[in-house]
């Protein structure tokens, strides 16, 4: 395909608002359509960029592709700055991966010795750059700590504010004549295609009325199945809902008082056990704390009590000083899951100037970024700077 003239891009959580923002500083006139949908997922989640200790890890394309998404991080970010978006809500900061009861030493093993095989096969992480370390290190490091088994400290990683990362992406992209509407798109059109030829976009419906695009990226999060009828492809994403609470501290916690522990969250580092919970902390004082995974729940971004108790549960389990932390805010988003737990990143087959970008389930803001790159340069024609075709769409045919 040559490069499209103009690009509709349906959505505008992390995902979509990178590829537009791509499109845009490429010169391709871009309309971003975000419908701003209560629950989106990258709205609410905590933000961990660490593929090295992800759960996903077992599945060889899924971590090739999120070690190319982290190393992607720095340059976007130095590319917003560059056009002087500089609120961006990134940062690096190291994490603790912490076995604190003993049903989690044997995956703690498992995992510290599938991140030496990753180091010693790939070089990522680094050798050098993750060690076990004892527990009175640990809490050194994050003061509330509970007392615990077993502790891996994995230095250099990152951690993003969805919320913050996507705004950036469309104030940048502005900058560079990128248009974002708060707008409905309910229909992907196409033309009459002769029999021996796959039709063709030729735009999109929103708010009803026809809007003409030579091509468009479908990056509706946990939405995007709405799009299946009309591009001719099964979209298997369904929502998984995930709710994450943040805490004031205001640097409270451990063993003592503020003063006594001597810690500011702005150094503290990310903790991952290992029950699918997380604790984030953040420079103001606020630690974020999640996050459920509730499936068959439909489009429903709300808090529950069996939820939050979760949530709470874990948060005193993992980290008994903060007990005394003030709840602050609760997040609920919708995670868009595939079927198979892969992204579905590529061209819609068949339908010339259709993609998909969506299906990122719990790691969407470590992969969001690189993924609307990625499918920003398909989209113009241009081959990307890694091979998608684990991901690609085709595969629900």
């Amino acid at each position: 395909m040559n490069e499209p003239d103009s690009v509709a891009v349906v959505g505008g959580g992390i995902v979509g608002s990178a590829a537009a923002y791509r499109l845009a500083r490429e010169g391709v006139e871009t309309t971003l359509f975000d419908r701003r949908d209560e629950g989106r997922a990258t709205d609410a989640g905590a933000g961990i960029v660490a593929p090295a200790t992800s759960s996903r890890t077992d599945s060889e394309p899924w971590f090739a592709f999120a070690v190319e998404a982290a190393a992607h991080y720095p340059d976007l970010v130095a590319s917003l700055e560059a056009d002087g978006v500089t609120d961006h809500g990134y940062g690096s900061c190291d994490l603790l991966s912490v076995a604190v009861d003993e049903d989690e030493v044997e995956p703690f093993e498992t995992a510290r010795r599938r991140t030496e095989r990753r180091a010693e096969e790939y070089g990522t992480p680094a050798p050098d750059s993750f060690e076990e370390i004892p527990i009175e290190d640990a809490r050194d490091l994050f003061p509330p700590l509970s007392d615990a088994e077993r502790a891996m400290v994995y230095r250099d990683q990152a951690r993003v504010d969805g919320r913050t990362f996507a705004a950036a992406l469309r104030e940048a992209g502005e900058t560079h004549g990128l248009s974002v509407e708060a707008a409905n798109v309910t229909d992907v059109r196409t033309d009459d295609a002769p029999a021996e030829s796959d039709p063709a976009v030729t735009g999109v419906v929103a708010d009803g009325e026809f809007r003409e695009f030579d091509a468009v990226i479908v990056a509706g999060g946990a939405w995007s199945g709405a799009f299946a009828d009309a591009l001719g492809l099964e979209i298997p994403v369904e929502p998984q809902r995930g709710q994450i609470v943040h805490l004031d501290v205001d640097a409270r916690g451990g063993h003592g008082t503020a003063a006594e522990v001597g810690a500011d969250t702005a150094d503290w580092p990310i903790v991952s056990p290992f029950r699918h919970k997380y604790l984030v902390p953040w420079p103001d004082g606020r630690v974020a704390v999640g996050a459920t995974r509730e499936d068959d729940t439909g489009f429903a971004p709300r808090a529950t009590l069996a939820g939050l108790h979760d949530v709470y549960g874990e948060a005193l389990r993992v980290a008994a000083g903060l007990a005394d932390a003030e709840p602050v805010e609760t997040r609920v988003g919708l995670r868009p899951v595939s079927r198979d737990g892969l992204p579905i990143i590529g061209p819609v087959p068949d339908v010339e100037g259709a993609y998909l970008a969506t299906g990122h389930g719990p790691t969407g803001l470590t992969l969001g970024p690189y993924s609307g790159t990625v499918v920003a340069d398909l989209a113009r024609g241009v081959e990307p700077g890694t091979d998608p075709s684990a991901f690609d769409p085709a595969r629900f045919r």
